[in-house]
């Protein structure tokens, strides 16, 4: 039987606040061409900081029974047409902007920005799915960004290693964004790489085989800034690419926030000890959390990959950042000033492990 739906549950419809005020910024132009960094940067850290003045946070932490209302399932969907619709609006915008502006760099922030929050976030909820239709869905969300191989890499890859240096997106003590990007780009793509060579030579196929997935997001990808080039032209392609490039470093941002100096114990055994509630950082910041679908409740997700999004709850036995996802990537940017925020954080066990592994 269905569960009765609540209007309470109409809050993840916030999530659509960034590709609208993307789309209110493109209509409007000008200054407003950047109202969408204004907005996720400025806007909601803002709203967050008073909610967690008022102490609201800490009423939202339960976990609900929602997973058998359709709704949930088509606001993901949603996404899509607006994700796509941004961008093909933005296209259409840049054709009469001087590539060398701020209107134009303006455009293309709220774009990645837009691809990384509506597209590779919504694509990571489906992409954790058993029914293969909305697998599929979530690769298509992936194609903006260019980054199609982490449906295998993440899925396959990510949540086995995570917490262990075997793990490109688990950021060190002490490490840099900025290298912790370099490492995590190239890690992915090959950790992605060993996942699918392995997959095929266990089913004694060819690189040319048509199970070759990697193969197949080469192809997608490219017919993609193909069409951009042709339809829009040079200005087009530029616009989805650095786009593209803008959208992977926000979402390695987020992955760098969320594993951030955590690290599994090696047992005796050679293995690494399951993952647990511990080895993520938890955010319960409101506005943020419901913005992302609940991705900033990532101890929760780890511990059970198949918890849909509306069902995950905060867990107070996990680390926890101080500040939601958009403040405390602004943080990120500023290493100083994120290791002397974040490491009294990080538990001493884990900077005791992390000396050990990577001295």
């Amino acid at each position: 039987m269905q569960k009765n739906f609540h209007l309470s549950d109409l809050k993840y419809l916030m999530a659509y606040s960034i590709p609208i005020s993307a789309i209110i910024g493109l209509t409007i132009e000008g200054f407003f061409y950047f109202l969408t960094p204004i907005y996720i940067f400025i806007g909601i850290p803002a709203v967050e900081s008073i909610l967690t003045f008022l102490k609201l946070d800490d009423k939202f932490k339960g976990r609900s029974s929602k997973e058998i209302h359709w709704i949930f399932n088509w606001m993901l969907y949603i996404n899509i047409l607006l994700v796509y619709g941004v961008l093909i609006y933005a296209l259409i915008k840049s054709v009469s902007i001087n590539i060398i502006s701020l209107d134009f760099l303006g455009i293309v922030f709220t774009v990645g920005l837009v691809i990384v929050s509506n597209g590779i976030n919504v694509a990571h909820e489906l992409c954790h799915r058993t029914n293969s239709f909305e697998r599929y869905l979530g690769k298509f969300l992936l194609i903006p960004s260019l980054y199609m191989h982490f449906y295998l890499e993440h899925n396959f890859g990510h949540h086995l290693n995570v917490a262990t240096p075997n793990d490109p997106v688990t950021a060190k003590y002490n490490e840099p964004l900025y290298s912790f990007w370099i490492s995590a780009v190239f890690g992915e793509l090959n950790g992605a790489m060993k996942i699918q060579r392995k997959r095929l030579q266990n089913k004694k196929l060819s690189f040319f085989s048509l199970q070759n997935d990697m193969l197949w997001y080469g192809i997608i990808q490219f017919i993609y800034l193909v069409c951009g080039f042709i339809i829009f032209g040079f200005k087009g392609l530029i616009l989805i690419f650095v786009a593209a490039i803008i959208s992977i470093l926000m979402f390695e941002s987020v992955n760098y926030i969320e594993h951030y100096g955590l690290l599994r114990k090696k047992l005796k055994s050679g293995r690494y000890e399951r993952v647990q509630e511990k080895h993520s950082w938890n955010s319960n910041h409101i506005l943020g959390r419901i913005v992302l679908y609940e991705l900033t409740r990532h101890s929760d997700h780890h511990r059970s990959s198949t918890i849909e999004y509306q069902n995950l709850k905060s867990i107070d036995d996990s680390p926890q950042l101080p500040f939601g996802y958009p403040t405390s990537i602004l943080i990120s940017f500023i290493p100083i000033l994120w290791f002397k925020i974040m490491n009294p954080r990080v538990p001493k066990e884990m900077i005791s492990i992390a000396s050990k592994n990577y001295s």
